[in-house]
């Protein structure tokens, strides 16, 4: 394709998408032109152009762009503020979009949030592209079918642009990543371009929030709503409010929050923001092992989820209830302390004890999960005692947030290449521990092999998926506070006592 032909591909695909309107199409033109820095253009309708898809068509303009200069250095982060620019540059105005979605919703939530979830992927802000590069699969444990992805949607920065940003004047603005101000905001070297990006007013527990997708959706409609005011995320009653707020509004989308404490919080506790979406996670199907009543709170069904983690699940038919002793519990919680479990409500006057909420509607009945989590350190473990240990760092390191918490692995990017050299490696009996990227998986693949009689290029790449679900699973464990023992749930039935009080 030359310049023209994308040209004209790319104002196709807006009218076809519904972007724009016919009647749009010279001006779209000459937004385009605008953004190339290119001054003429001739409709070049042909078959490269109506076959190709939207990835095709804006690598063919940024190529064009650098080849002349316009485009200062071809690596991700240049392309990626270039492309996002001529996206933005057909994306229809805030407004447009938020009297779509309020039109949609007074017929439906869910036709609002299809409608929606389909556009943020049509102006490219979800790069579908990218998404579908992830490497996704489940692993079968005693807890469930549990959800694993390596993920290949973010970008890594190339080292030309990370020296240029170190350059760049401090900015305190947008405020954060969520805050409303990112809404066509041009980004720069360290920040990402979002002027294909919209949001979408709600409103949650009688303020004002927002509505909008993950860039880098983990599962089906990752959706953050976030709100208006950039105001630090909190753990309490009224969070619990505004999560089955939510959930009656769109009854089809689970939402929950990160814990507000570093280390089991989410990246950006800054900003008091959800995150939901069109899913059923493998937390979600587990069921109550352990059921009991909270004295005064009978109508309210409650529970100790078979979870490698530490939940309690509440069901009722009255959100009230639900939050009332959702309260009760974190109150409790937050001052509990058992030194026989390990658990400190703090130390030295920092607070350790705090709630990961998850909110659904079942049925009849909305449901609160509340993963009881602590944030405490030693010696032996600086990253948190309830965090994945030091063994299975080769594997996961990071925080366990919300979406791990309910059973989804995020993992890094690296594992891709380096489940390919492992099989290379197993297969050929390499000595691993003389390889230097390897050498930090060798005491794992040394502890499974001995599980299996026969490994072969069939079977290969099984065996590795499989043991990396179960490196997960270890590490879900590891962020539990009550261990799945028989002395673990003692302990964990020790502190539903004492909300019994």
């Amino acid at each position: 394709m030359n310049r023209n032909e994308a040209i004209t591909a790319l104002v196709n695909y807006a009218l076809e998408k519904e972007l724009i309107e016919q009647e749009e199409k010279v001006w779209a033109v000459n937004r385009i032109l605008e953004v190339m820095q290119a001054d003429s253009f001739s409709w070049e309708e042909s078959a490269k152009g109506k076959g190709a898809g939207l990835t095709e068509i804006l690598d063919t303009l940024i190529d064009d762009a650098y080849e002349r200069g316009v485009l200062e250095e071809n690596s991700v982060v240049y392309r990626d503020l270039f492309d996002t620019k001529l996206m933005g540059s057909l994306t229809p105005r805030p407004v447009q979009v938020m009297k779509k979605f309020q039109q949609l919703q007074e017929e439906s939530s869910q036709r609002a949030t299809d409608w929606y979830y389909q556009f943020s992927q049509d102006t490219n802000y979800i790069r579908k592209d990218r998404v579908a590069k992830d490497i996704r699969w489940k692993t079968e444990t005693e807890y469930g079918e549990i959800d694993i992805s390596i993920n290949q949607s973010k970008p890594e920065k190339d080292p030309k642009a990370i020296a240029a940003a170190r350059n760049q004047p401090a900015s305190d603005y947008p405020r954060c990543m969520l805050c409303e101000e990112n809404v066509g905001y041009a980004g720069r070297l360290n920040y990402p371009a979002r002027q294909n990006h919209r949001i979408v007013p709600v409103t949650i527990n009688n303020t004002d929030w927002y509505l909008q997708y993950s860039p880098y959706v983990y599962y089906n409609e990752h959706c953050i709503c976030f709100n208006k005011v950039h105001t630090p995320m909190k753990i309490d009653k009224a969070c619990f409010a505004k999560l089955l707020d939510f959930v009656r509004q769109f009854p089809h989308y689970f939402v929950g929050s990160n814990a507000d404490l570093p280390i089991v919080g989410g990246s950006i506790l800054a900003h008091d923001h959800f995150q939901g979406g069109h899913y059923t996670f493998a937390m979600a199907k587990a069921p109550i092992e352990i059921g009991f009543k909270i004295p005064g709170y009978e109508d309210v069904e409650a529970g100790i989820v078979k979870w490698p983690m530490s939940v309690i699940r509440l069901s009722a038919p009255d959100t009230e209830r639900l939050i009332e002793l959702a309260d009760k519990i974190l109150l409790t919680w937050r001052g509990y302390t058992d030194e026989a479990a390990f658990i400190f409500a703090e130390t030295d006057g920092e607070p350790h004890n705090t709630i990961t909420p998850i909110a659904r509607k079942r049925g009849n009945n909305y449901e609160l999960d509340l993963v009881l989590r602590n944030n405490i350190t030693t010696k032996e473990h600086p990253l948190g005692v309830y965090h994945p240990h030091a063994k299975l760092h080769h594997i996961k390191k990071e925080n366990i947030g919300l979406i791990e918490v309910m059973g989804l692995a995020v993992l890094p990017a690296r594992l891709k290449d380096e489940m390919a050299q492992l099989k290379t490696a197993i297969l050929s009996r390499a000595d691993l521990r003389s390889n230097e990227v390897l050498s930090k998986h060798a005491d794992w693949v040394e502890e499974f092999l001995p599980k299996y009689e026969s490994i072969t290029e069939e079977n290969i790449d099984g065996i590795i998926r499989k043991e990396i679900g179960l490196v997960f699973r270890e590490v879900l464990l590891d962020a539990g506070v009550y261990k799945c023992t028989e002395e673990g749930r003692e302990a964990f039935l020790r502190f539903i006592d004492t909300v019994n009080k």
